[in-house]
């Protein structure tokens, strides 16, 4: 279906008026459709809502692959919907112990998930740096502050990435053989390293 077919349905089914060029824009992820419009759309096009997402990345989106409403996961977390609308908004989940563990159970966020769209990789991100590059154990409390991982898990965890880290700064100053070669090709094996540290962290958890 072409963009002015697709807008046209949106107008026949559901009394939306939407152009053909705001079809495209949402084809195209320049612009995002109102809870109401995407169900309107997955309508259209014979599929359910969370068909037209990519893998989800923000509270709405799995929220809305979830086919939850604001104020039906607002109450699951004992919250105001309001209250959770400001986070959904803003990116950034500033609920409790016990709202986040209802939040990852209603959503079925997985701890990776539930950092991402808790608005936190890049804090996790700096925490692991640190942790790599200097001594890890000062950083399992602060991480398992941020991360739902058990505290034995992520001491297991830091100790291996710690240790992953520190060979492979070994082991790229015996490649080359001059200093300066030793020098670059240290330095850029430690910056892609620490570039994917988020990945590498959730990668051992689950190796």
């Amino acid at each position: 279906m072409a963009p002015g077919h697709v807008a046209y349905g949106l107008g026949a089914q559901y009394g939306l008026r939407v152009t053909a060029e705001t079809v495209a824009s949402w084809e195209r992820g320049l612009a995002w459709p109102t809870d109401y419009e995407l169900t309107a759309l997955a309508g259209v096009l014979w599929c359910a809502p969370g068909e037209l997402l990519t893998a989800a990345r923000t509270l709405r989106e799995h929220r809305v692959a979830r086919e939850v409403t604001p104020e039906e996961l607002a109450g699951r977390l004992g919250m105001s919907a309001s209250a959770y609308l400001r986070m959904e908004e803003s990116g950034r989940w500033r609920g409790n112990e016990r709202q986040s563990a209802a939040l990852s159970e209603a959503l079925g966020l997985s701890a990776a998930a539930f950092v991402t769209v808790s608005g936190r990789d890049e804090e996790l991100a700096e925490l692991l740096r640190s942790a790599v590059t200097t001594r890890w154990q000062g950083y399992v409390k602060p991480v398992s502050k941020l991360a739902p991982v058990d505290r034995s898990v992520v001491q297991e965890m830091l100790d291996r990435l710690h240790a992953d880290y520190q060979a492979l700064m070994v082991s790229t100053l015996s490649w080359s053989s001059t200093g300066a070669e030793r020098s670059g090709a240290s330095g850029d094996a430690g910056r892609a390293f620490l570039a994917g540290i988020v990945d590498r962290f959730w990668e051992t958890a689950d190796a």
